[in-house]
């Protein structure tokens, strides 16, 4: 029987959904792989979603780094896309290379993920180059994002706010609700649809109905962390209901 892999996440204080869609895709995936998965969190303090918040949740991304790094977890994922796009055009490339430098110091070479560096990689996965987004930010921060993918060389030919700026109100949403809120997104000539450019916006019921109805790929925050997760590990990315990333192909 194969030992389980450890999957370990950083995780703000008030964020309730990736300790629930990530394993959810994890477990969809051991119905027709044969690893299994269990899961670690260390929580940064973090209660609504403003720069100044974030900036200060940042800083605590290196102890949770180090704790997880004591259980010898064998992924780690950095779970707040916008608390990384917030710090600069790049800055999941400082932030992902500062936390394995902290992890292996301990003992620990472990592969770090984040959230937003996940998307980036994802959708060029996909080859995506022109993309529609829903966030459930404020709009300066959904420009942040736009303006970080842009930096990457993908550009947001759309994007809807929710404007809910309460990080626990954000994780209340319904899931199924981005089906809905994407009806309104202006999708013509893009190459995939972000269900959700939010680690806390819950979305993954949605993922698989918006392709499904498009013929276009859709990702989420989620959705990319866990391919990318699966691709640190070097196992096949595949969960099946969860869109074309996840399908296997990739």
């Amino acid at each position: 029987m194969k030992r389980a892999i450890r999957v370990g996440q950083i995780v703000p204080s008030s964020n309730t959904t990736m300790e629930t869609e990530i394993p959810a895709m994890l477990r969809a995936r051991e119905e027709v792989e044969p690893e299994r998965f269990t899961f670690h969190s260390s929580r940064m303090r973090m209660k609504h979603v403003t720069k100044e918040e974030l900036a200060a949740m940042d800083r605590d991304s290196d102890r949770c780094a180090l704790e997880l790094s004591d259980a010898r977890v064998d992924v780690m994922g950095y779970a707040c896309l916008v608390a990384i796009m917030s710090m600069g055009l790049g800055y999941h490339r400082t932030s992902e290379e500062r936390l394995q430098r902290l992890a292996l110091e301990n003992g620990a070479p472990t592969p770090v993920v984040t959230s937003a560096g996940a998307l980036v990689d994802g959708l060029r996965a996909l080859g995506a180059r022109k993309v529609s987004i829903l966030t459930p930010y404020m709009k300066p921060l959904t420009k942040l994002v736009v303006d970080y993918l842009e930096n990457e060389g993908i550009e947001v030919a759309d994007s809807i706010s929710l404007e809910i700026s309460d990080n626990l109100e954000v994780g209340r949403l319904d899931p199924l609700a981005p089906a809905e809120i994407a009806k309104r997104l202006d999708t013509r000539g893009v190459d995939a649809i972000v269900a959700s450019a939010c680690v806390q916006m819950p979305s993954l019921g949605s993922v698989q109905l918006i392709e499904d109805r498009t013929g276009i790929p859709v990702v989420s925050s989620a959705v990319c962390t866990t391919y990318m997760m699966l691709k640190r590990l070097k196992l096949k990315t595949l969960s099946p209901g969860f869109g074309s990333l996840l399908s296997g192909a990739y």
